[in-house]
């Protein structure tokens, strides 16, 4: 393949919002309790919007702990594993210090809510895919399933 049409391969394999977003507070004076929305939104809609956003705010979950009250029953993930295939161990990796220092903190605030636990699997491991937030303020600690 050619190198410029790989080049516009990968570049069409980015996902880009289709306009500029602004930062809303949805608590007014709270700048970590923000949402964006679109830019090109006429004034009467952006309001409805935000209007709408701010009524509700009580309704977001801006830290694992918000959380409580949520039946485990509805945000509980299980594995689908077909009980005939022998599962398949991946190699622990490492993402150096300040990578594996943003995965511990990520696992030690979900642990702390009581949202995850430690659970041993001998046979079994996926490593944790690190994701970054939106608008490139740090990263955010996932887990491959």
């Amino acid at each position: 393949m050619a190198e410029g049409a790989l080049k516009e391969m990968e570049a069409l394999a980015k996902v880009q919002p289709t306009e500029e977003l602004l930062n809303i507070e949805v608590i007014p004076g709270s700048p970590d309790k923000t949402t964006r929305i679109g830019s090109h939104l006429c004034g009467e809609t952006k309001e409805e919007i935000v209007s709408c956003l701010r009524r509700n705010a009580d309704i977001f979950a801006w830290a694992p702990q918000d959380l409580e009250g949520v039946d485990p029953k509805v945000i509980t993930y299980h594995l689908n594993i077909d009980p005939g295939i022998k599962p398949v161990k991946q190699k622990k990796r490492h993402f150096g210090p300040k990578k594996d220092k943003v995965n511990q903190a990520e696992v030690d605030k979900l642990m702390a809510a009581g949202h995850v636990e430690e659970i041993q699997f001998p046979e079994w491991l996926s490593n944790a895919v690190l994701v970054p937030k939106p608008g490139g303020n740090g990263e955010c600690a996932s887990t491959s399933g």
